[in-house]
């Protein structure tokens, strides 16, 4: 399920039309080559989370989002607009096999990394059972 997870999300993130109007890429992994800004579902993680009757899995996701500005709120409105998609994933992915039963922010980091280049993560834990 972790698998199939991943590009639901991905799917759904790309879906997005001011996603894709801010973003030069949303990438499983950091892109080689992409101008900024872009976005990576860089890490992931599954444990069971499987009932008596029902398999099920616990996924951790982490994704990246890296961008330039001088100011730590030069992309605000872009994280806002990560968040708010990540956060709308819809229950019902019978297409990829799984039903999200929750989805849950854990936590965030930021760094800047020299030459106004920035990177903020983003981390969701997800419990899904097979559909």
């Amino acid at each position: 399920m972790e698998i199939a997870f991943r590009a639901a999300m991905l799917a759904w993130l790309a879906a997005d039309a001011t996603l894709a109007a801010s973003l030069n890429a949303i990438t499983e992994e950091a892109p080689l080559r992409a101008a900024l800004p872009w976005l990576a579902l860089t890490a992931s993680a599954s444990s069971d989370w499987s009932t008596k009757t029902e398999a099920g899995r616990e996924v951790r996701v982490a994704f990246e989002l890296n961008y330039r500005g001088d100011d730590p709120l030069s992309e605000s409105a872009l994280i806002a607009a990560v968040e708010r998609r990540v956060e709308s994933f819809p229950a019902d992915q019978s297409a990829y096999g799984f039903r999200a039963v929750n989805l849950m922010f854990l936590k965030a980091r930021g760094e800047q990394r020299g030459e106004a280049l920035r990177a903020l993560v983003l981390e969701y834990r997800a419990r899904l059972m097979a559909a």
